[in-house]
């Protein structure tokens, strides 16, 4: 089995990463604003929180977009409104062929969106579909939904704006940001949609960046007060934004010396062991015999989280040993019995390999 995971950034690109992103912080804020909590409601003239504006301005700067906004309802929340945003129902969006994530299906069935499909692996097919049919937008998904994707996020936009200048993407950034150079956006998309939860920020809140008048469309279809990200929860986004590109270059070090230490048979049990994103960037572990259920609930007793809060969020500082993901289950059932998951998130590589020796030893 070959797996083609994102490639992470380093540590010094990380560290290089938190830097920009301080430096543009006081480019919009005085020294006295970043020590406060925000201010809450609606402000006349801009019908949100001032903290939350000079947030969203920050964001904007910093990912080199026309605009951002933040919203509720995490990643699913901010693509669902940039896909409202691109699409009419009924509309024709071109996909990936493969399983879509799940609540990104509720957002295009609610809407009666027409799906076409095409492997994004294979660039003639790209094209032949976008010749051949009538698609109004495309939906590009940054992270893995197949174990043998290996497509480049760049790559592809070029492939269809080279064929069709005038159509319209939106990325799910969803476990990419802060990790890859470059979002969806800063790759040619409209917009790029992502959960600052999976950042080290509060619950609940998204963030839809790119072309202004798609972000425009946006905030007013949440024009509501109820609908308004509080200027508390805003600078809690930034601030946890500072912190996650070095927490996740740490992390993807940890995965790394994993892969090898487990590939070469430090524990027994384990058949092999890959870097794959599914969905965040995780460690694959393929058992010797299908015993993957009953390791679960052993690495669970020893310490092990066994399921995400919000998938790399500021309560996950454990490590996550749990099943594969949706998506690679649905395009092969068979891994569930013989494969496990393993986010490290803030733990040594020691630690795992003490808690995964462990449940294999009591799995038997």
């Amino acid at each position: 089995m070959k797996t083609y995971p994102l490639e992470s950034m380093t540590m010094e690109q990380a560290k290089k990463l938190q830097f920009k992103l301080i430096d543009t912080i006081t480019k919009h804020f005085n020294g006295k604003d970043i020590l406060t909590l925000g201010d809450l409601g609606v402000v006349m003239g801009i019908n949100k929180p001032a903290t939350t504006l000079k947030v969203e301005q920050t964001l904007a700067d910093f990912f080199g977009v026309e605009k951002a906004v933040l919203l509720r309802g995490a990643g699913t929340g901010a693509l669902r409104w940039g896909i409202v945003s691109m699409v009419k129902p009924g509309d024709t969006m071109l996909v990936h062929d493969a399983p879509i994530y799940p609540t990104t299906k509720v957002t295009l069935d609610s809407m009666g969106i027409k799906i076409v499909k095409a492997n994004f692996n294979k660039e003639d097919e790209i094209k032949q579909i976008l010749t051949r049919e009538n698609i109004d937008a495309v939906l590009i998904q940054y992270t893995r939904q197949k174990i043998n994707d290996q497509y480049d996020m760049e790559h592809v936009i070029k492939v269809i704006h080279d064929v069709r200048k005038d159509i319209q993407i939106i990325t799910d950034d969803n476990y990419a940001v802060m990790k890859v150079r470059k979002t969806g956006a800063e790759c040619g998309a409209q917009l790029s949609a992502f959960s600052l939860f999976k950042l080290l920020g509060p619950e609940g809140i998204g963030c839809l960046i790119g072309k202004g008048s798609y972000v425009d469309n946006v905030i007013k279809l949440n024009y509501s007060g109820g609908s308004q990200v509080q200027g508390h929860e805003a600078m809690d986004a930034l601030r946890g934004l500072v912190y996650a590109p070095v927490q996740l270059a740490i992390q993807a070090e940890v995965n790394e010396e994993l892969a090898m230490r487990f590939n070469n048979g430090e524990v027994k049990g384990v058949k092999n062991a890959f870097i794959a994103n599914a969905q965040s960037k995780v460690l694959l572990i393929e058992l010797e015999t299908n015993t993957a259920k009953k390791v679960l609930v052993e690495a669970e007793k020893l310490g092990a989280a066994p399921n995400p809060v919000g998938a790399e969020s500021k309560y996950e500082f454990v490590p996550m040993v749990y099943r594969v993901s949706g998506t690679f289950r649905a395009a092969d059932p068979t891994l569930e019995e013989r494969m496990i998951r393993i986010n490290p998130m803030r733990s040594g590589a020691d630690t795992i390999i003490r808690i995964v020796r462990e449940a294999i030893e009591r799995a038997r």
